[in-house]
C-alpha cells in the first residue's frame, strides 16, 4: 500500500485556505476566488484539500503534542531535562497551567486547523461537477472529511470539554464565525463519525487513510467518553469479529508487543488507524514523528539525538510490578515500594538492577539501567539522562528507532506512525463495557488476550549475545526477571469493583507513555473524585523519593472539578468578544 503522496500534501496545504479556527484573521480572508475554486473543482484538487487535512494530524512540534496533556500531566512521566529549558510544560505537569500558556492557543489552533482543512474539502466538494468525480467518489471525500472534522474536534473535547463545534456553513462571510461553546459538542462528533462509518469503504489505496472499521472505532470511543456503555457494546462486537485494516488485514494483535512501536512494522494488523510518518524523503525532516515526544525523548548524553525530555515517573516503573506466584500486577499496592532504580548513582558506580518480577512490557517501555535499550547497548544510566536528579533515572523507549534501522530516524525525527487506536485499545474497552453492562469472565478474557502476548517469552527483552556488540544479536536469556500470569477466575470471584480496576490498571501498563493516560483517567472520573484521588496519591509519592528534587512537581495540587481539564486560551477568548461580550466561556476554576 501506498503512503498518501508528500507532493499533494504540500500541494494541499498551499491550496487550504485554513488557518486558526475561530480567529477573525483566519476568517476575514473571505471567499476562495474564482481561479482557486477553478483549480480545485476535480477530484484531484479536492483529494489535494483532503490530504492537507490529514497532514494537520502531524502538525505540531513539542509546543502542541500530546505527549504534554495527554503524558506529562498524568501519572506517567515527568517533563525531563532541566529547570526552566522547558517552559512552561512544568506548569501541565503541577496542575497550575492558566489560560495563558502558548502551548494552550497553539494547541487550540493546530486542531481548529485541522477542522477548518477538512471544512474546505466539504465547500469545495459540492462545486465539482459530476463529470469530474463519480457519487461513489465523492461519498468517500466527504466520509474521510467528516471523519477527520471529528477527530481534531474530539480531540479538542478531550483537553477542553467545553469547545465549539465549526461545521463548512461556519464563516466570515455568514456573519456566524463567532460560535458559542455551551453547548454539547459530542452529538455532531457521533454525527460524522456515524456518517463515515456508514459511507467509508473497508478497503483504501494509500495508507493512513481512514477507512469505515476505523470509524467506527472512534465512534466506540466517543460512547466510552459518554459512558454510553449499551451503545458501545455492540460495535465492540462487530469489530473484534470483523474489523480490518485499511490495508486488509484481520484486526489482530501484533505477535510482539514491540512490533507496536517498531517503524519497521507500521500499519499492522493492531494499527486501526495512524498518521504517517516519515524521514529522508527529501522534506528534511518535516513529515517525521516529533509531535508526541517521540524525537525529544530517549538517551539525551547516549548514541541516539534526542532532546531527553519526557521521562517515566517512579509511579509507573513500580506499577509492572507482578505477584511472584501468579504474575499478576499488585493493583492496590503497586507504590508500596519502589523498583531499585540508580536514582543519584553515577554511571561509573557499581549498580545491579531489580530483581524481582516484573510484567515484561516495562522494558519496552522504560529505558532501565542494566538493560539492554533496544540494539543502541546496556543503559549506562545517568550518562544517557539529561539531569537525572530532576525528572528521575528512566528514559522512554516507545518510538526510539533501532540502530539496525537507521532509514528511520533523522536527527529528532522518527517515521515512527503517530497512533491514534490500536486493537488493544478496542479489546480493553470491550472489557470495560463487560464489566459494567456485561459478563464478568467475558472482560477477564479480553484483559487475558492482553497478558497472553506479554506472558510469552519470545517477546521479552533478552540479553544481547555479546553485550559490547549489541547489533550483534540477543540470546534467548531474559533481560530480568519477566512473570506474565493470566486471571483465573478473579473477576467473577472478586467482583465487579476488582474487575473495574483490573482493567483500568491492564490499560494503565499496556498504553503507558502512548499519551492515554491522562484521558483516560478523566473518562473513569465522571465527577465521582477519582482522579484527584490517583493523581494526589501519585503528586505524594512522587515528591517524597529520595534523591529527587521534584522541582517539576513543587506546589502540585490536582483539584476536583478543576484539573480534570486544561484552560480554553485566554487568545480565543479575547477573539470571540462580540459587542454582547466573549462568545467562548472559560471553563470552571480558570477565572472568567
Amino acid at each position: 500500500m501506498k503512503k498518501i503522496s508528500c507532493k499533494l500534501i504540500i500541494i494541499a496545504i498551499i491550496f487550504s485556505v485554513a488557518s486558526g479556527a475561530c480567529e477573525k484573521s483566519y476568517l476575514e480572508k473571505g471567499p476562495l476566488g474564482s481561479t482557486n475554486i477553478s483549480t480545485l473543482s476535480t477530484k484531484a484538487g479536492v483529494d489535494g484539500l483532503l490530504i492537507g487535512a490529514y497532514a494537520q494530524l502531524e502538525k505540531g512540534g513539542w509546543p502542541t503534542g500530546m505527549w504534554i496533556f495527554g503524558g506529562v500531566a498524568s501519572d506517567d512521566a515527568h517533563t525531563g531535562t532541566e529547570a526552566g529549558a522547558l517552559q512552561p510544560i512544568p506548569a501541565f505537569e503541577s496542575y497550575t497551567s492558566d489560560a495563558s500558556l502558548y502551548p494552550l492557543n497553539d494547541k487550540w489552533r493546530s486542531l481548529y486547523n485541522g477542522v477548518q482543512r477538512a471544512n474546505d474539502v466539504l465547500r469545495v466538494l459540492p462545486k465539482v461537477s459530476a463529470d469530474k468525480i463519480t457519487a461513489v467518489e465523492s461519498t468517500q471525500l466527504k466520509a474521510e472529511a467528516r471523519f477527520l472534522r471529528a477527530v481534531y474536534h474530539f480531540t479538542a473535547a478531550m483537553i477542553w470539554r467545553n469547545v465549539p463545534y465549526i461545521d463548512e456553513t461556519i464563516s466570515f462571510e455568514n456573519e456566524n464565525y463567532n460560535v458559542s461553546n455551551k453547548e454539547s459538542i459530542w452529538p455532531h462528533i457521533e454525527a460524522d463519525f456515524q456518517f463515515a462509518a456508514d459511507s467509508l469503504t473497508p478497503i483504501k489505496p494509500d495508507a493512513g487513510r481512514a477507512n469505515n472499521w476505523a470509524a467506527k472505532c472512534f465512534l466506540v470511543k466517543a460512547y466510552m467518553f459518554q459512558h454510553k456503555f449499551a451503545e458501545a457494546k455492540p460495535l465492540l462486537e462487530d469489530i473484534i469479529t470483523n474489523g480490518e485494516t485499511a490495508n486488509g488485514k484481520k484486526y489482530a494483535l501484533c505477535e510482539k508487543y514491540e512490533d507496536n512501536f517498531d517503524p519497521a512494522q507500521r500499519n499492522n494488523s493492531e494499527s486501526v488507524f495512524a498518521a504517517q510518518m516519515s524521514v529522508n524523503d527529501g522534506a528534511n525532516g518535516a513529515n517525521g514523528n516529533t509531535k508526541n515526544g517521540i524525537g525529544f525523548s530517549g538517551p539525551f548524553g547516549g548514541p541516539i539525538p534526542t532532546y531527553g525530555f519526557y521521562q517515566p515517573s517512579f509511579s509507573l516503573v513500580n506499577s509492572f510490578k507482578t505477584d511472584p506466584v501468579m504474575g499478576l500486577p499488585l493493583i492496590n499496592n503497586f507504590n508500596d515500594f519502589d523498583i531499585k532504580n540508580d536514582q543519584n548513582i553515577s554511571s561509573s558506580d557499581p549498580f545491579v538492577p531489580y530483581s524481582g518480577t516484573v510484567d515484561s512490557r516495562l522494558d519496552w517501555t522504560v529505558g532501565r539501567r542494566g538493560i539492554p535499550y533496544l540494539d543502541w547497548g546496556i543503559n549506562p544510566g545517568m550518562n544517557w539522562v539529561r539531569q537525572q536528579i530532576l525528572a528521575g533515572p528512566y528514559l522512554n523507549v516507545k518510538g526510539i528507532c533501532p540502530q539496525s534501522e537507521p532509514q528511520f530516524q533523522q536527527t529528532y525525527n522518527k517515521a515512527v506512525n503517530d497512533v491514534y487506536i490500536r486493537f488493544a485499545d478496542v479489546l480493553l474497552w470491550a472489557a470495560e463495557v463487560e464489566v459494567e453492562i456485561g459478563s464478568l469472565s467475558k472482560a477477564e478474557m479480553y484483559v487475558n488476550l492482553i497478558r497472553a502476548r506479554a506472558a510469552d517469552p519470545q517477546g521479552w527483552v533478552h540479553t544481547y549475545i555479546d553485550p559490547s556488540n549489541p547489533l550483534g544479536g540477543f540470546t534467548n536469556i531474559p533481560a530480568a526477571n519477566y512473570k506474565v500470569g493470566l486471571y483465573s477466575g478473579q473477576f467473577t470471584q472478586n467482583g465487579q469493583d476488582f474487575a473495574r480496576e483490573a482493567v483500568r490498571f491492564e490499560r494503565k501498563i499496556e498504553l503507558a507513555m502512548e499519551c492515554h493516560r491522562f484521558f483516560d483517567l478523566q473518562r473513569y472520573d465522571n465527577n465521582t473524585g477519582y482522579m484527584a484521588d490517583v493523581l494526589n496519591a501519585y503528586i505524594l509519592h512522587e515528591t517524597t523519593i529520595p534523591g529527587y528534587d521534584f522541582t517539576y512537581m513543587n506546589g502540585a495540587k490536582f483539584t476536583k472539578g478543576k484539573s480534570e481539564f486544561f484552560p480554553i486560551p485566554q487568545a480565543q477568548i479575547d477573539l470571540s468578544t462580540t459587542k454582547d461580550g466573549p462568545t467562548l466561556v472559560q471553563n470552571p476554576g480558570y477565572g472568567k
